[in-house]
């Protein structure tokens, strides 16, 4: 049985070399101590994994070690990363972190339980020549008085999928960020109370003289369904603020890019810039976008969008890069 450490096949290796010079035009380089690459990822039902350089139209689940070497290659050139949708079945991460090599670390949550929670994960990975964690780890839990608020768009749940908080440090700045999927549910009215919960609850945390830090970026799955609609209002109306050069980056592979209002507007990385009335991020803000892996992901197997979402992900990484000396 091959290994995800293993030399690949000469097809693979030629296909992940054109996809590691990709990324290199596309992504920022890192630099120590100057710069810190931060992404939110959303990979779709990331658990199992068929042991075999390229599955057969009868394996389950169809992600493969070459398709678990493109997603290591694509997170390989951030620092660190929020992920979504990883499953009880670590079987996925444990291979990718072999891949990626001995300098990276991540942390995850335990599985959400209930209907709602999807049985996911909240993880961040690192890469720990650039970042290291700063000491803060914590799930954000609504207290029992805000839960006895009333009114169609009152929070008065806990949030299906439990925000995930975690401070790291590079080049001399620490920084929290908080990791998040929104639930879905019947209508978009349902998301309301839990985008409009974890904008305030931040505004409330950067504001505490007491607060652990006052860096703090959101960013994960928000299910917003397009720019300024009344997800995106409740999202913002506390002062977080999305990455500009993100406004309009497609999120997912099925998104119509040409559409004005750019539907699926679903993953985000945001804070309280300076005229938010929250202490606003100390970290300078350089450039983002996303990475369209369509034409570079395994090229030569022809997958339609339906199979390379089930291979890599239905949604496009973000990032950010910010500059961490002045």
């Amino acid at each position: 049985m091959p290994a995800i450490t293993d030399t690949p096949p000469e097809v693979v290796k030629k296909e992940l070399n054109a996809l590691r010079e990709s990324l290199g035009q596309a992504i920022p380089a890192k630099q120590v101590d100057r710069n810190v690459l931060v992404a939110t990822w959303n990979l779709r039902a990331f658990g199992g994994l068929t042991e075999k350089w390229i599955s057969e139209p009868g394996d389950s689940p169809k992600r493969d070690l070459q398709s678990l070497r493109v997603i290591a290659e694509i997170i390989s050139h951030f620092d660190v990363i929020a992920l979504q949708e990883v499953r009880a079945n670590l079987k996925a991460l444990r291979h990718m972190v072999k891949a990626l090599g001995p300098s990276w670390q991540f942390l995850i949550t335990d599985v959400t339980k209930g209907d709602a929670g999807n049985g996911e994960r909240m993880a961040f990975m690192f890469d720990t020549r650039k970042v290291a964690l700063s000491g803060l780890a914590c799930e954000l839990v609504v207290p029992k008085e805000q839960l006895d608020k009333v009114g169609p768009e009152a929070l008065n749940e806990q949030f299906a999928r439990i925000p995930y908080a975690v401070s790291f440090y590079s080049g001399g700045r620490t920084f929290i960020l908080v990791t998040l999927h929104i639930k879905y549910g019947d209508t978009a009215q349902d998301r309301v109370p839990e985008l409009k919960a974890i904008g305030q609850w931040m505004a409330d945390w950067a504001r505490d003289v007491n607060a652990y830090d006052h860096n703090l970026i959101a960013l994960g799955d928000f299910n917003i369904d397009r720019i300024n609609d009344p997800l995106y209002q409740a999202f913002t109306a506390a002062g977080l603020t999305p990455a500009p050069d993100l406004q309009n980056k497609p999120r997912t592979l099925f998104a119509n890019p040409a559409a004005p209002d750019l539907s699926q507007f679903y993953d985000q990385i945001a804070w309280f810039p300076k005229d938010s009335g929250a202490p606003a991020l100390s970290l300078t803000y350089r450039t983002g976008g996303n990475y369209d892996f369509i034409p570079t992901a395994m090229p030569s197997r022809h997958l339609d969008k339906t199979d390379l979402s089930w291979h890599i992900s239905d949604h496009y990484p973000l990032w950010a890069e910010f500059g961490v000396r002045d």
